[in-house]
């Protein structure tokens, strides 16, 4: 969330009428991901995201438009007016506020930063200067009308969003306009609100400097710009920051607590449309006394299913320590830092919050009289994008729904691409102590089960029904096929909602690549 420097926010950010212009310039002197990988090479471009320009820095000592063009837009280094012109229509460029004119030499007022579509689209984030390289160089010295440019969380959010087509899609608390980009690839109407006005203005620049669809743009708090709407998709990456105050916009919530992520889930059920998802990142209190498994399950609208997953936890010293770092307070009179750490740790003793989760929430606006609410912990690696994965899970809730003990035994299932097996046992004994079934994209989720699980998920290629697998196994076993039939529904419910079986004929599994309008 913070930036590499501590250059104060423009207060006039640049005008949008030149973007085609300026686009078709960067596009003519490669300034795309693509070409920042040819140029500075994989080690210089890894550590801009580590907030370290020096490699980048050195990779552009050279001539050429594209090195002039990161010098001026990457790295906000002044460059002299004439190496500027020959990259850019650099008069227009002055005109309309995206340069400053210094004597000899012109700088940016705003971060430009290429960021590659899930197709290989070329766009641009637009950003205040410092805040698009990285995130761990703070935000000390900003205005707190700050606009984020690419962030870890934003591509995060990214990746998790589910791509259908939909008719209608709100990005709330936009920012820079990453989401509202995305968005606009797969839904015929897009909103974009933020309670920061210049977050709209850097929004619009962004659309327009990507060649995107405009967006409908909307000031003001959570769903109070767009008033009873409703949406086939929501997104948000909100100020989640549990904090004492509200000193920086782009990330503190303002409400006590983890007040704010819960109106927003809360809320979120009533705006949208029948099958609609709303995705967010939150953070979240853990309280003494209380799990925090209820305390997310509280949050979920009726009427909708719920797929909350915690990546992270942070004690509390950790977590306020992040944010000193974050706003630049380390940095600063270590008197003010004391005094600053003491507020957080003031405001969760008074909270009883002991530590904080971090992590995703999605709803999806089923109506179902017995909503699917899973809540879990999953800090193991995973593979985005997830948004296919998202989708066929709420896909496999509906089905298991659907389908009771003997509907399940008359299906037929397959086994998932990319499941490996793996028997795990002492080196020389005849048999596993248990056998492994392995995803190895999506969550990449591992699950146990004994032998009867094993042979039933080999067996499983969509010929026979699960019931004629299981009578085939007791035969084998020498096990009452009766029996074997009433207790095996349950582990076999648990690998279809799991993604390792998927029912033919039944909701798509995550093999399916995402559908584009």
């Amino acid at each position: 969330m913070g930036g590499v420097s501590t250059t104060s926010t423009a207060p006039h950010p640049p005008s949008p009428a030149l973007a085609p212009r300026l686009r078709e310039a960067l596009l003519a002197g490669a300034f795309t991901a693509d070409g920042l990988l040819d140029l500075l090479g994989a080690s210089a471009y890894a550590a801009l995201a580590r907030s370290e320009t020096v490699p980048a820095v050195r990779a552009t000592r050279g001539d050429g438009a594209l090195a002039a063009l990161v010098r001026l837009f990457l790295l906000q280094r002044p460059i002299p007016f004439e190496r500027a012109r020959a990259a850019l229509p650099v008069e227009e460029c002055i005109a309309g506020g995206w340069l400053v004119r210094d004597g000899d030499e012109v700088r940016a007022t705003v971060d430009v930063r290429p960021y590659g579509g899930p197709d290989g689209e070329d766009w641009f984030i637009v950003s205040d200067l410092g805040c698009a390289v990285g995130g761990a160089g703070g935000a000390d010295g900003q205005d707190e009308q700050v606009v984020l440019g690419v962030g870890g969380a934003s591509t995060t959010l990214a990746g998790l969003t589910v791509r259908t087509p939909v008719s209608s899609a709100l990005d709330l608390g936009t920012g820079s306009g990453i989401q509202a980009l995305h968005a606009s690839q797969h839904a015929t109407r897009v909103t974009a609100t933020d309670l920061n006005p210049r977050a709209l203005h850097f929004t619009r620049l962004t659309l327009a400097l990507s060649a995107a669809p405009e967006a409908v743009l909307s000031e003001g708090s959570l769903f109070d710009p767009v008033g009873d709407e409703t949406f086939d998709l929501i997104v948000s990456n909100p100020p989640f920051v549990i904090s004492p105050g509200a000193r920086l916009t782009y990330r503190d919530g303002g409400m006590g607590g983890d007040d704010l992520c819960r109106s927003l889930v809360q809320r979120a059920g009533a705006r949208l449309n029948t099958g609609g998802y709303a995705q967010f990142l939150a953070n979240w209190q853990h309280i003494e006394g209380e799990e925090w498994q209820d305390r997310l399950r509280s949050w979920v609208p009726g009427g909708c299913d719920a797929w909350i997953v915690q990546r992270e936890v942070q004690d509390i010293t950790q977590y306020a320590e992040l944010w000193l770092r974050d706003s630049g307070d380390h940095r600063g009179d270590p008197e003010r830092y004391r005094r600053r750490y003491e507020e957080w740790l003031d405001e969760f003793e008074a909270r009883g919050t002991k530590a904080v989760g971090f992590g995703w929430i999605t709803l999806r606006k089923s109506g179902a009289e017995r909503p699917s609410i899973l809540v879990e912990e999953w800090p193991h690696p995973v593979e985005q994008p997830l948004g296919e994965t998202v989708r066929a899970h709420f896909a496999r809730q509906d089905y298991l729904r659907a389908h009771d003990d003997a509907a399940l035994l008359a299906d037929r299932f397959t086994l998932a691409p990319e499941i490996t097996q793996e028997q795990v046992g002492l080196p020389g004994e005849e048999d596993p102590e248990h056998v492994v079934l392995r995803q190895n994209r999506g969550m990449r989720r591992a699950t146990k089960v004994d032998t009867v699980g094993a042979g039933f998920a080999g067996a499983c290629d969509g010929t026979l029904s699960a019931g004629r697998i299981l009578d085939a196994i007791a035969q084998l076993i020498d096990e009452d096929p009766v029996l074997l039939r009433d207790r095996t529904p349950r582990a076999i419910r648990l690998l279809v909602e799991e993604g390792f079986l998927l029912p033919v004929g039944g909701p798509a599994g995550e093999a399916a690549g995402p559908t584009r309008p």
